[in-house]
């Protein structure tokens, strides 16, 4: 699986956004530069969230863009989601509606087990839980695993 620039720049300022809620919406510039993101690029994928029902914004000399509901109800999922589509694809098509035969049919449940646990995962993990950096005991069990920090 691979994290796309965009999903990840936009969970970033999603965490951003997380992290200054009590302050009123943040201009997408000041994301830009607390997060090192494209400005222009940051525009695009607001823009995406705004229409995803994650971000609203607020025109005007006090405007900018807060998250549309509160950070411990938005899953990491959810941004990856309005941003990018579909979590697990296999050659841009979801796993329920591949089809494959002879020694090939097991690859099916694989890729249907390996959407589940990526689901599992980012589903369960809030922007609170990130800001916070208060991960589930799961998720931090994982990354703590022998090998996790390993490319083999």
């Amino acid at each position: 699986m691979r994290i796309s620039a965009r999903a990840d720049y936009a969970v970033r300022a999603a965490l951003q956004l997380a992290a200054s809620q009590d302050d009123g919406p943040v201009k997408a510039e000041a994301i830009a530069e607390a997060q090192d993101i494209p400005h222009k690029f940051l525009e695009g994928i607001l823009g995406d969230m705004r229409r995803g029902g994650l971000v609203l914004s607020q025109r005007g000399g006090n405007g900018g863009y807060r998250l549309a509901r509160p950070a411990g109800t938005i899953s990491i999922a959810d941004i990856i989601r309005v941003v990018d589509g579909p979590l697990v694809s296999v050659r841009g098509v979801r796993p329920p509606d591949l089809s494959y035969t002879g020694p090939a049919e097991a690859l099916l449940p694989l890729w249907i087990a390996l959407r589940a646990n990526v689901r599992e995962i980012l589903d369960g993990v809030s922007l609170a839980d990130v800001a916070s950096a208060d991960l589930p005991a799961d998720v931090s069990a994982l990354a703590h695993t022998p090998g996790a920090w390993t490319n083999p």
